[in-house]
């Protein structure tokens, strides 16, 4: 790459996405689509997941639109719900159409709902990155699944969810290790209280206050949309931040 954008390529590292997501994106924005793309493509998706959701819907919809589809599609269903779905909506027919076909029916569903959910409502908050195994899954399974994963991503808890989706209770990541690795995820698994996309992400707080780490965002039949975290809701009440620190 020549011209003024050398410099700015230059800084665009995994380091300083960690570091910096916000000005990475930013500076993202700042270059042509093709260079954009260069640089994102060959990193994780975590990294293009952190540059993605801060940056201007228009220009991330432009970068998603160049990348090989089933990765476009990934990266897709694991950005922060309103910004998948605002680049959703500005991709073309077509464009839509195609991503229909590579991701899972109810997340289409959700991105097609989730515009006309209020502000401050769980489905507004929630993430769709998250971690989640059948009940019939093996521990062994789950704790590689985890071992292979960046330490800083790990999450504080898998959920244990049955064939079609709907969530049955969740796992502490910390508490595997004391588990027989030939058990079922559903078999040590803990209730799992949910909300719903539209209820206010106030109740998922009150959910977490009781002592459950993660709260699973679900549809009117159980399936899981999203979760939230202590992280993001208590990031709009600082008088709560001191109370849950370790989040």
């Amino acid at each position: 790459m020549n011209g003024p954008n050398t410099n700015i390529t230059a800084l665009i590292t995994e380091k300083f996405i960690s570091a910096a997501p916000q000005a990475a994106a930013k500076a993202l924005g700042a270059l042509a689509t093709h260079e954009a793309v260069l640089l994102l493509k060959p990193l994780k998706a975590e990294m293009m997941i952190a540059c993605l959701n801060p940056m201007d819907t228009q220009k991330a919809a432009a970068i998603l639109r160049r990348l090989p589809a089933r990765q476009g599609a990934h990266v897709l269903s694991r950005l922060d719900m309103v910004q998948a779905a605002r680049i959703f909506e500005a991709f073309s027919v077509p464009q839509r159409e195609k991503m229909k076909t590579l991701l899972p029916a109810h997340f289409v569903k959700t991105l097609e709902q989730s515009l006309a959910w209020p502000p401050q409502s769980a489905g507004a908050k929630m993430s769709a990155d998250f971690l989640s195994f059948k009940t019939e899954a093996k521990l062994a399974d789950v704790i590689e699944k985890l071992k292979n994963m960046p330490r800083k991503k790990l999450p504080l808890a898998c959920f244990v969810t049955d064939k079609n989706g709907k969530v049955k209770g969740f796992i502490r990541s910390a508490e595997l290790a004391f588990y027989e690795s030939v058990s079922t995820a559903g078999s040590v698994m803990s209730p799992a209280q949910s909300v719903l996309p539209t209820a206010q992400a106030e109740a998922a707080l009150k959910i977490i206050e009781q002592g459950q780490p993660l709260v699973p965002v679900t549809d009117k039949d159980g399936v899981l949309l999203g979760v939230l975290g202590g992280a993001v809701l208590t990031a709009e009440t600082p008088a709560r931040k001191k109370r849950f620190g370790w989040f």
